[in-house]
């Protein structure tokens, strides 16, 4: 079995939340490096809900930052959108 790989982040509420990592990635586009990762809730359509920060992973110490502009989001939409593709097509 595949071992998960987790994070805590302190809320805004001072409460420890787990989050999963999905996946991270560089982007050739950018020259960033982007973390996706879920805390496995649902929204109200019942899809997991999925968020993407910017990480620096030659840090001592993992800082996320926020993403911030439309060229990023589009990255991260178009593999987001490849994997669930793949994963469809594996289910099929």
């Amino acid at each position: 079995m595949e071992e998960k790989m987790t994070f805590k982040i302190t809320d805004e509420n001072g409460k420890d939340v787990e989050y999963e990592v999905l996946f991270t990635f560089e982007s050739d586009e950018t020259k960033k490096n982007y973390i996706v990762y879920t805390d496995n809730t649902k929204d109200q359509d019942g899809n997991i809900k999925v968020y993407a920060s910017i990480y620096e992973p030659d840090k001592d110490e993992t800082k996320l930052h926020p993403i911030q502009t439309e060229e990023e989001w589009s990255v991260i939409e178009k593999i987001l959108n490849q994997l669930q593709e793949e994963v469809q097509g594996e289910n099929e």
